[in-house]
Order: C-alpha cells, then sequence, then structure tokens
C-alpha cells in the first residue's frame, strides 16, 4: 500500500493525464477496491443502516442491482468511452454530438448533484458519528473533516486517490465484519434476529392524549423479503426491478465518479477485474450494513424505533425520527475499547475516501468541461491552479449546506439521497444509453431530451421540498398526483418521457454522418477509418495555440527557492519533456485509446463476469 506521500511523490501529478487519470497505468485490484471505496462512504453506513432498521432488508436490493450493473460498465461503457479517448463524461458527448451546450448543461448537473446528494449527505453523516463518539461540536468536527481531506486531494490527484482508497476499503470491510460478529452473539443467531426483529417495539407510543397509529412503530410484515407489493410496498418490486436499474445505470455507468476510476486502468482486462471484484465486494453491504443496523432495532428499540417527536428530539435531536443514529450507536455501545477506535477511524476513513474522489472528480468537470470555455488557452499550470481553488470553493458550499441537509432529512438520509437522484439522474441515462446504442440519435434531440427530463423532475423535486415529505406520525399534505407516485416509479416514467422526446426530436431533424461517429457507438465501435471529430477545427486551434505557449515558455527564468517547494508541493514542477514528435504524440494516443485484451484474459474475467451475473440472479431469488 502506498501512504499518501508516497504517492505524491510517484506518479507524475504535473499533467492533466497524471493528475486526472492515475497516467492509465493501474491493475485491477485498486481499480476494483476504490470503485467499491467511492461507492461506500459513511453515508451508506448512516443511510442504509437506518432504513434497514426501520423497514427491514429490501434495502439491500439497492446494493446488489450494482452486480449486474458493473458488468454492464466494464463489457459495454468503458470500452466504448476509452475507444473515444476522453477524460470526463461530458467530454465523451461533445465528441458524440458537437456543440457546447450538452456538455455545459451535464457538467453544471453533475456539480449540482454531487453538492446536493454526495458531499453534504456524507459530511451530515460523518459529523452525526463524530457527535455520537466524541461529543465535539458538529461544525468543528466538519472543519477538522474537511481540512485534512482536501489537503491530499488538492496535493496528490488521482493516484493519491485510489490508493487511499484501497487501504480504506480493506479497513472498513474488516472492522464492519468484527461489529457484525459482535451484534449477532448479543442477538443470540441469525433465527433470534429474524425473531426479535419482529417484535421490535418501542415502549413509548403516546403522547398529548393522542395515541399512534400501529403501523407507524411495528416493523413491516414484509420485513425479511426484497421483492414487496407493487403497490403498498416501502420499496414495490417493479420499482426495485426497473426503477432502480435506471439510477444504477446513471450512477454506474455515466457517472464520473465511477468512471473515471475504470479509465485509469491499464488495459481492458484490467478494467473488467476490477469490475468484478468490486461486483463481489457489493454482496457485502446486505450482511455487514443492513443486517446490523436491523439488530441495533432490537437492542435499542426505544431509541432507533422512537415515533414520539419530543422523545426522538431528546434522543437525537431530531423529531422526525432517530434512525439514522442505529449503525454509530452500535459502534459506540457494543464494540470494545480498541476497536471503538479502529471502527470510528473507519468511519471518518470512508468518509474522506468519499469526499477526496468527489472532490477530485467535481474539480476535474470544472476544470476540463466549465473552466476552458471561461478561458480560451490557459497553460497546464493554469487548469492545475483552477481545478484546485475550484475545491477549496466546493468545500466552502458544501460546509454551508449542512444545516440543511440536518433538518430536511425527514428521519431517513439515505431514502432522501436516492429521491433526489431519481428526479435529476434518469434524462441522463437516457442521453447516454442512446448515444452509445442508438447512432441515429443526434445533438438536437439529446439536448431537448435533457431539458424536458430536467424540468419534469425539477417541477417534482421543489413541489416535494415545498411541501415537506411528512413522516407515518405527521403526513405531508402534497397532493397524490404530485407526491403520491413512489420516487422509483418516478424515475421509470421520467426515463420513458426522455427517451421518447430524444428519439422524436432526432428523427424529425438530420442525423449525424458516420464519419463524425466512428468508435464513439456500439455499431461502430471496430471500425479503423479516421474519425473526424465534431470539434476539430476548434481542437486544432489549441493544438496551435500550444505550440505558441511553448515556444514562450522556454525563454522564461529559473524560479526561486520557495517558488520550487510550492508547486514541489502542489505537483506543479514538471520539468519540460522534450517535446513529442507527430509519431511519438499517435503512438502515445494509440496507447490511451487501445482496448484489445489478451484471448487468455479475456476469457477468463468473460467466465467471471458470467458467474457474477449468475451470483446476483442467486442471492435476489433467496431472499424475494
Amino acid at each position: 500500500f502506498l501512504s499518501p506521500p508516497q504517492a505524491m511523490y510517484s506518479t507524475n501529478r504535473g499533467t492533466v493525464g497524471g493528475f486526472f487519470l492515475a497516467g492509465r497505468s493501474m491493475v485491477w485490484w485498486p481499480i476494483g477496491a476504490s470503485l467499491f471505496a467511492s461507492n461506500i462512504g459513511s453515508g451508506h453506513f448512516v443511510g442504509i443502516a437506518g432504513t434497514a432498521a426501520a423497514g427491514g432488508i429490501a434495502i439491500g436490493g439497492y446494493e446488489w442491482n450494482a452486480l449486474i450493473f458493473v458488468v454492464v460498465l466494464g463489457w459495454l461503457f468503458v470500452p466504448i468511452y476509452i475507444k473515444a479517448g476522453v477524460v470526463t463524461m461530458p467530454e465523451y458527448l461533445k465528441k458524440r454530438f458537437g456543440g457546447k451546450r450538452i456538455q455545459v448543461y451535464l457538467s453544471v448537473l453533475s456539480l449540482i448533484l454531487y453538492i446536493f446528494t454526495k458531499i453534504s449527505a456524507d459530511i451530515f453523516s460523518g459529523a452525526v458519528f463524530i457527535q455520537l463518539a466524541i461529543g465535539l461540536n458538529l461544525y468543528l468536527a466538519i472543519i477538522i473533516l474537511l481540512a485534512i481531506t482536501a489537503l491530499y486531494t488538492i496535493t496528490g490527484g488521482l493516484a493519491a486517490v485510489i490508493y487511499t482508497d484501497t487501504l480504506q476499503t480493506f479497513i472498513m470491510v474488516v472492522g464492519s465484519f468484527i461489529l457484525m460478529g459482535f451484534a449477532f452473539s448479543e442477538v443470540g443467531g441469525y433465527d433470534a434476529f429474524m425473531r426479535r426483529y419482529m417484535e421490535a417495539i418501542p415502549s413509548n407510543i403516546s403522547y398529548e392524549n393522542t395515541t399512534i397509529n400501529k403501523e407507524c412503530y411495528t416493523p413491516r410484515k414484509d420485513s425479511f423479503h426484497i421483492f414487496r407489493d407493487a403497490v403498498t410496498g416501502d420499496l414495490p418490486w417493479p420499482g426495485l426491478v426497473f426503477g432502480l436499474s435506471i439510477l444504477a445505470l446513471w450512477y454506474w455507468c455515466t457517472d464520473q465518479v465511477i468512471v473515471q476510476r475504470c479509465l485509469s486502468g491499464k488495459n481492458m482486462s484490467h478494467v473488467k477485474a476490477g469490475c468484478i471484484m468490486c461486483g463481489y465486494l457489493k454482496l457485502l453491504p446486505m450482511f455487514i450494513i443492513v443486517m446490523p443496523g436491523m439488530i441495533s432495532r432490537i437492542l435499542y428499540t426505544d431509541v432507533v424505533a422512537c415515533v414520539v417527536p419530543e422523545v426522538c428530539q431528546q434522543y437525537c435531536g431530531t423529531a422526525v425520527g432517530c434512525t439514522n443514529v442505529a449503525y454509530p450507536k452500535m459502534v459506540v455501545e457494543l464494540m470494545p475499547n480498541g476497536l471503538r477506535g479502529l471502527m470510528l477511524s473507519v468511519m471518518l476513513a470512508s468518509l474522506m475516501s468519499s469526499l477526496t474522489s468527489i472532490f477530485n472528480s467535481a474539480s476535474t468537470l470544472f476544470t476540463m468541461d466549465i473552466y476552458t470555455k471561461i478561458r480560451s488557452r490557459p497553460s497546464e499550470k493554469e487548469l492545475m491552479l483552477a481545478g484546485r481553488a475550484f475545491m477549496v470553493l466546493l468545500i466552502g458550499i458544501s460546509i454551508a449546506w449542512v444545516p440543511v441537509v440536518q433538518s430536511a432529512q425527514s428521519g431517513q438520509l439515505f431514502d432522501y439521497i436516492q429521491s433526489v437522484t431519481s428526479y435529476l439522474g434518469p434524462p441522463i441515462a437516457a442521453v447516454f444509453l442512446l448515444a452509445v446504442f442508438c447512432k441515429r440519435v443526434n445533438e438536437q434531440g439529446a439536448f431537448w431530451g435533457l431539458m424536458v427530463g430536467l424540468l419534469t423532475g425539477l417541477s417534482r423535486m421543489i413541489a416535494e421540498f415545498a411541501y415537506g415529505t411528512g413522516n407515518c406520525v405527521t403526513p405531508s399534505n402534497c397532493p397524490f398526483i404530485i407526491c403520491g407516485i413512489h420516487y422509483l416509479y418516478f424515475a421509470m416514467i421520467l426515463f420513458g418521457v426522455s427517451a421518447i422526446v430524444i428519439l422524436a426530436v432526432s428523427f424529425m431533424t438530420k442525423p449525424i454522418p458516420d464519419v463524425h461517429l466512428y468508435r464513439l457507438c456500439w455499431s461502430l465501435r471496430n471500425s479503423k477509418e479516421e474519425r473526424i471529430d465534431l470539434d476539430a477545427d476548434e481542437e486544432q486551434d489549441k493544438a496551435d495555440e500550444k505550440d505558441e505557449e511553448s515556444v514562450n515558455e522556454e525563454s522564461k527564468e529559473e524560479p526561486g527557492c520557495f517558488k520550487k517547494a510550492y508547486n514541489w508541493f502542489c505537483g506543479l514542477d514538471q520539468q519540460k519533456g522534450p517535446k513529442l514528435s507527430k509519431e511519438e504524440e499517435e503512438a502515445l494516443k494509440k496507447k490511451l485509446t487501445d482496448t484489445s485484451e489478451k484471448p487468455l484474459w479475456r476469457n477468463v474475467v468473460n467466465i467471471n463476469g458470467i458467474i457474477l451475473l449468475a451470483v446476483a440472479v442467486f442471492c435476489h431469488a433467496f431472499f424475494a
């Protein structure tokens, strides 16, 4: 394992390819571990365990859905992205459709999603832990956390992030296994767990002469089923099968944080093996997060399952319910001293690993997709500084948003994250799916599909936040037509509407000639012809400017000692390499866009992929 200082020292952080893609040199196991670690943050531990404490194992279906989509990612999407030779997802859309508006729209929307769902939820859940464990002031805890995280992301780039992820995943999984052991032994084994969960009813169920409805505090009859009634279920089965697949397609196959990990792989076999490893790791959360969350309800029924608003306020400072403390409470109460420290450091490590990967990806998006629109000819150095300055800004916004998450989490953090995703993610999933698999789709279609989807999703999201989501004790008075449709069903409708608009507008307007699409969509993935990029003339201008710039830079004087130290710390002190000739540039480009595999390893990963899919089907069927 490389420590962050070593990672800072060893990879070429001073080039855009080195800082953002780890120089395409990663082998399979750090890719797999890093995919898993950037996916599972402390938000998962707090949010999933909380939802499980409230509603049983169905939330584990969220994790298992990923087993299928990591295979889709490694076998269908990544080869296209690599052949296209792109660093960010909006950049792929720009090559595929041309024009600037889709790329800018997508970058801005991704950044909004990062702030509203990922960063703020992660920071909030990390703070819940620190508060329960140490009793530090919430904001003090947050600021210390972010300072450490920002320090090594800003100085290290992607390789540092991938190596620290790998180490933290290892600690996280081991720590949660130990806690799972303690939890099951405390409860008395699996059969006792199933029996006692159904009996976990809080003692305090009435206040000010109103008795709370029985449904609000008794565990659900279908607590131990993944697939639940299509109308009355809290996670209806068609939503879990189809709606969730749309969100998984958006998250696993088109999200910058995830895809960036795969693009850094040494070759295609390593990428696929990394995806398979991540898939097997994703089997674990059901046993190390979901079930312990349910056990927490058995052991601390009055706290975790509280329903009376005053009582909840007293226990965890939130009137709508305390399910969010399910996992942290077990860590603090069940673990022996040394292990408790280990477990808390794991939680903070997981929080930091998610945050570092998000900060790194967010600054990539900002630098490559938004900043280059504002400044027409930035030098490599200026891009690196812009990315780092933007990270500092992101951290500021995130801290400001924490009180909103604190008050807006209507008891269940994970539901908040998933519902916001359902309102904004499906149009993007539709655009990427059609961009890769339907070459007839063009820029106008994609753009109007995204716009219609955005307006539909925002209208539902704003309405829901305006009326409040309410809870079992005090239901929200939002009209059924707006909020009554389950968010997973809404995701399906939104995906359908966006796809129809994209196809309709595309078929009414001119198609894109094949010469612009070689190796950008599935049907033309193996073509050998030269592709003329839709933005080719722009790229040519940029290349000419770069030449002028390098001539100008050669005549500069030597920097002083202090400046040298600062440059080294931020990875800016790259010695100017010899300028590459045209042939060398072609060769380098060929290496970066190569997707060939050795037949032996190709067969090995393919067989493993099939086994993984079979495991996914078996797990769903067993707990269905």
